[in-house]
Formats: structure tokens, sequence, C-alpha cells
């Protein structure tokens, strides 16, 4: 099976949540026998620097990134609201990536092309005019959901109105290329209700974002330490901005009354000037952080306080992984069957955040139970080859490619990445 992802972000290092949806799934995949390339966008929102290839992306046969400028302009923002296209679909549209795109579906023949997000579908057309390969959605989200749930929560009634304009646009969009996907993948079982309630009527699975939690060392000693709270994720996405803003006016405060010796870590990449600079008391801004996997361990309460959003958190399932207590919203675990008091705390409001925080003070071998509990969940029900596994069964079934006898590991060579 000869595979293609297509992604919107150059995937290494892998730190935020897509970059490891992308990279987990294709390592996956090559592990079944799959020959797995990549064609990405190296933007200037999240610029990675090429120069030496990573090593997390081994399993690749080919990496091949195309530099594209997708920032935000006032004028393009402004000239949008006098055009049918949707700006957010628009930033991604870029002459050099699809040229690219040409020149390896002229020199490979591929099985399946799949495409990391909405943002890749105005490819469709190239691929179809170059290549017989099925075409493949992956949906990380919802998209238009994401920003109706942003709108909702705006005050400012300009900004809301501008948003709900772009977000209009991006539910058009969104609804006319559901037609040209051959299977659609749902990050959660949610999503592919809605995509069907929608109108979708092709054929669609539900996939959910996998991990190997061998890679995930749980640091038990850290509760034995006085308990803190920690936040990580990428803090130039509005729905953890949102979130974040949210927790700290209208919870963190009331926590302190209680609880005044208790703190509160963040870390993220493209920390925003205001939030380096607040006063918020007893809250550290540690920014861009070296690993992700030692920041959480550092802490043993994750709270995730998302306020909008779609899709699954993978820094929910990385810090299960590593014994983490959770400490999520309604919104911010969805995709995560998680039971509520077994091994997360599922909290909107107030009271049931201090709730779980108290519980957790009170008991340290309960909190370690619960991090457990985490743990088990995410071996059980979200491991990364097993979910690759009933992705290349349903690759099988519409490429019509038989299923062959999986090579034994003798006979598996190494492939190295090769960066064009």
């Amino acid at each position: 099976m000869r595979i293609l992802q297509l992604s919107k972000k150059f995937t290494f290092p892998a730190k935020d949540g897509e970059s490891i949806a992308v990279n987990n799934l294709g390592k996956a995949l090559s592990d079944l026998g799959c020959e797995v390339s990549l064609l990405a966008m190296n933007t200037s929102k999240h610029y990675g620097s090429t120069e030496t290839p990573s090593d997390e992306g081994a399993f690749y046969k080919e990496t091949h990134f195309v530099d594209v400028d997708n920032r935000l302009s006032v004028w393009g923002a402004f000239s949008n609201l006098f055009s049918e296209e949707s700006y957010h679909i628009q930033r991604f549209v870029s002459k050099d990536y699809e040229n690219k795109l040409i020149e390896l579906l002229k020199e490979n023949t591929y099985d399946v092309i799949q495409l990391e997000t909405l943002y890749l579908a105005p490819y469709i057309d190239t691929i179809r005019k170059y290549s017989k390969a099925k075409v493949v959605m992956r949906s990380h989200n919802v998209e238009y959901e994401i920003w109706e749930r942003i709108a909702k929560n705006t005050s400012f009634l300009p900004k809301r109105k501008y948003i709900e304009h772009l977000t209009e646009k991006l539910k058009r969009f969104e609804a006319s290329v559901m037609d040209k996907y051959d299977l659609l993948l749902a990050i959660t079982q949610r999503d592919l209700t809605t995509y069907r309630e929608s109108g979708y009527m092709g054929n669609a699975i539900n996939v959910p974002i996998g991990i190997d939690s061998r890679r995930y060392i749980p640091n038990i000693l850290a509760y034995k330490e006085p308990l803190t709270l920690g936040f990580i994720g990428s803090l130039d996405w509005m729905p953890n901005i949102e979130g974040l803003t949210w927790f700290l006016e209208n919870i963190w405060e009331e926590v302190l009354e209680e609880f005044p010796c208790l703190s509160f870590h963040i870390a993220g990449r493209n920390t925003p000037k205001w939030l380096k600079d607040s006063s918020y008391r007893n809250v550290m801004v540690h920014g861009e952080v070296e690993s992700a996997k030692a920041f959480m361990n550092q802490h043993s309460v994750m709270v995730v306080p998302l306020t909008s959003g779609g899709g699954m958190r993978v820094k929910i399932l990385e810090g299960m992984a590593l014994g983490r207590v959770v400490l999520s919203t309604t919104i911010g675990i969805e995709g995560i069957h998680a039971a509520q008091g077994k091994n997360a705390f599922i909290t909107d409001t107030v009271e049931e955040f201090k709730d779980a925080i108290r519980a957790c003070l009170e008991n340290d071998v309960k909190t370690r139970w619960f991090g457990e509990n985490a743990r088990r969940f995410i071996e059980e029900d979200f491991d990364n080859l097993a979910i690759g596994k009933k992705l290349l069964k349903e690759y099988h079934k519409i490429t019509g490619i038989p299923v062959q006898k999986q090579k034994s590991d003798k006979e598996k060579i190494s492939r190295p990445i090769r960066v064009a």
C-alpha cells in the first residue's frame, strides 16, 4: 500500500497535537508494511527548520516540504468580505505547493492520498487530474463548528458578526467538497454523527488519534510532591487562549481563596505578550518548553479548560499516558470517552473545578489511583498500532488491494528519511 499524506504544517519536531496526530498515524501505517510519504507545507505561522531531518520521521519513505506564506493580513481579511471564498481556506492555497504535488503525482503511483484536515481540500481536483489514488479526508475537527463556538463566546458585537460571516463561508465550503471524498475519517464518533446529519452519504469511519504509550514513562514521584496544576498547548490557537483566559479570570482567583499555596504552570509555543506580562497570583508562564512530556510529568494535575474547539486533544491522551490527572471541561475532553470519577474529572463550573482540585489535594493516594487508571485507559483504547490496523483494513476495501502476508522483522529494512 503506497500512501501520500498531505499536511498543512511541517510536522517535525512533533510538539503540537496536529503534528503528533499526523506523524503517529503515518508511523502506524509504516509499521504495518505500508510505504508512506509526506508532503507538508512549511507555513510562515508555524515555520520549522528542515536543515537537519528529524529522527522522528525515519519511518517515512520520503518527506517533502514547500514554504507557504499563510500570514493573516488586514487587507486580505477586508477584501475577503466581498468574496464568496472562505478566508480560512484561501490562506492555504499555494501554487508552489500544488506544483510540488503535481510533480510527485507524475513521478509516483500512490494507492491512497490522505489529506490531513479540510484545509487541503482545494487540492482534490489536482489529485483527480494526475492520479487514480483514492482520496481520503482525515478530519481533525468539524472546522466550522469550532468557529461557531468562538463566535458564540465573543462579546464584542462587530467582531462576533465578522467571525460569524467567515464561519458561514467555511461551513459552505466544507459542505461543497464532501462528495469529493472516497473515504472520510472522523477523529471522533460525535464528529462523524455531525457529518452524517449535515448530509454526508459517502464512506466514513471513526478513526481516533492513537499514541504509543510505551514512549510515555509516568513520573510517579510527582504525587509525593505538593500538588501543582499544569496547562500546555499551542498559545496561538484561539480556543486555547479563550479557554485559558476564562479559567484565569473566572476560576483561578476563587480557587486560590481556598488553596492559597497552589500554583498553576502554563506552557506553550507562541505565548502572547499579554500573558507573559500578566500578574495573576501563583501563575508561572514558561513559554515553549523543551520537552512537553517532561513538563506534564512535573505537574500532577493537567487542566484543559476549553470552552470552544472540536475534535480530540492529543495533549490529553499524552497526559493520561503519563499518568496525569486530567481536569477538563466537557468540550475539552470531547472524543475521549473517559469516565467521570474514574480516570478523569470532567468539570464545567467554578464549583466543579474546586471540588476536583480539593479531591486531589486531600488524598494523594486517590490522585495517584486516578493517574494509573488514566494510563490503563490509554493503553487499552488508544493504541496507535491497533488504530492503524483498523484504518488499513478500510484502505484495502476502498482500493481493492488484497491483504498480503506481513514481512518478518528480519525481512524488514530501515528506510532513511529524505527531505526534498
